[in-house]
């Protein structure tokens, strides 16, 4: 729960607000001690590896190093915040030296924004930032409790050395009017710690965020790479289903509409001279043609069938569930009124029925479950269609190149969607395909 919870009232917002306070006088405590051993680090390693650059590589090693703590203090900081009950704050990329090798790694590093920005914060922007709070934060307490505590080490304490001379003007110069005196400041300090605290927190959250989050490019660049990502993953998916559906037709259907040929050929030239011959033959080129029809059946369930074009996946999951051998059991929290994309309801049915026909296949299940519903990722603001297939069979399935499961993984993917399956040797097994829906669709959901 962060402080921008909703609350109703003044009353209810600022009781609210003091939940919050232990966090961040924790965290304003601690942030002048780790902010001045971050800027001791950082300038000693700067500084000594400047004076070293003349033998390039010890000079350059200490401002890498320089660079990492930079990031370590930055990344405690961002830890620090959260812990303290603000909103994450979104992390940037950093260089992978596996991805780039040594070299690039250390070129991308030494030209990456994000490193600059995380050493000059630590050594520079976040120990100035804290000097200030952290001191107005120890004031402030400080006249809190010591006022509030005053009438203790004046009255029960004598000889403390504790003398405020607070009241003498307004109350009178009594030790009643400054007791009187150092209680008021002592209240209004305590009143106000709240106000104190948060807007201190909020100094550094907004310092962070602009300099610790990431770019706006970060996210255009990420979602290129998750674009050709997707774009990689459907050629691949379709690829492999055109040649799937080939071999099939020409394993299947072809070579039973090959052997009906012969069959009837061979019928017309019996049917003059031997009758019973001939009818035998077209009794058995019928039975060709029966399951060549059933095979052509089955293949057809790889395309969209036409309940799910008229009325919806939900409606398509069922009708699948009652073909099924293994029981299934259908549930789903969409609204009734909701409208999915054509493309997601198709990607949807596919993915439960692949499921549905391992779990008949391969599972040893007794029954079956199938959910559907929505989820909202309060983090980005996106919402995702989850379907999810769960069987008490006897688990070890794994996704393996050009199978099912793998095929169905590239299909998601190149929507941007993904498959995720959890399934232990000994069972149960749970496949869930992730589908992402588009804001229109998504504004239209009812999130619980």
């Amino acid at each position: 729960m962060t402080p921008t919870s909703d609350t109703s009232g003044p009353l209810a917002r600022y009781g609210h607000m003091w939940r919050f306070v232990p966090r961040e006088l924790g965290f304003l405590a601690l942030t002048f001690p780790v902010a001045l051993a971050g800027f001791i680090t950082t300038i000693t390693l700067v500084t000594t590896g400047a004076g070293t650059i003349i033998t390039f590589f010890i000079g350059v090693f200490l401002v890498i190093v320089a660079l990492y703590v930079g990031r370590g203090f930055g990344t405690l900081e961002l830890v620090r915040l959260g812990w303290a009950g603000r909103r994450q704050i979104e992390r940037p990329q950093w260089p992978d030296a596996a991805a780039t090798g040594f070299w690039g790694w250390i070129k991308a590093m030494l030209g990456s924004g994000h490193y600059w920005l995380y050493l000059l914060h630590t050594a520079v922007i976040n120990v100035v930032v804290s000097l200030v709070t952290w001191t107005i934060t120890v004031v402030w307490v400080s006249l809190a409790f010591s006022g509030l505590t005053y009438w203790f080490w004046e009255y029960v304490v004598p000889g403390s050395g504790v003398d405020w001379n607070i009241g003498a003007q307004w109350f009178g110069n009594t030790p009643v009017g400054e007791f009187v005196g150092a209680t008021v400041v002592g209240l209004l300090a305590a009143a106000t710690l709240p106000f104190v605290t948060r807007g201190l927190v909020l100094l550094h959250d907004l310092i962070a965020r602009g300099i610790l989050g990431a770019f706006a490019s970060d996210a255009l660049r990420r979602q290129v790479g998750d674009l050709e990502a997707s774009r990689g993953a459907a050629i691949s998916a379709e690829g492999h289903s055109l040649r799937r559906l080939e071999r099939d037709i020409h394993d299947g259907p072809q070579q039973r509409l090959v052997r009906l040929q012969m069959d009837l050929a061979a019928a017309d030239r019996q049917l003059a001279t031997d009758p019973e011959k001939a009818r035998a033959l077209i009794a058995e080129a019928m039975q060709q043609s029966k399951d060549a029809l059933e095979e052509l059946r089955s293949l057809s369930r790889g395309f969209a069938p036409p309940i799910l074009l008229d009325r919806g996946l939900v409606a398509a999951l069922e009708s699948s569930a009652v073909r099924s051998t293994v029981p299934v059991r259908v549930v789903s929290t969409l609204d009734p009124e909701l409208a999915l994309p054509q493309e997601i309801e198709r990607n949807a049915y596919f993915a439960a029925s692949e499921a549905l026909a391992n779990a008949a296949k391969h599972s040893g299940a007794t029954e079956v479950t199938v959910t559907v519903e929505t989820r909202r990722v309060p983090e980005t603001d996106d919402t995702w269609l989850t379907v999810t297939v769960a069987d008490d069979g006897r688990g070890g399935a794994v996704a393996v190149d050009g199978h099912g499961l793998a095929g169905l993984d590239e299909r998601l993917r190149g929507i941007g969607g993904a498959l995720e399956v959890q399934s232990p040797v000994g069972g149960p097994t749970a496949v869930v395909a992730h589908l992402p829906l588009a804001a229109s669709v998504a504004g239209s959901v009812r999130t619980p």
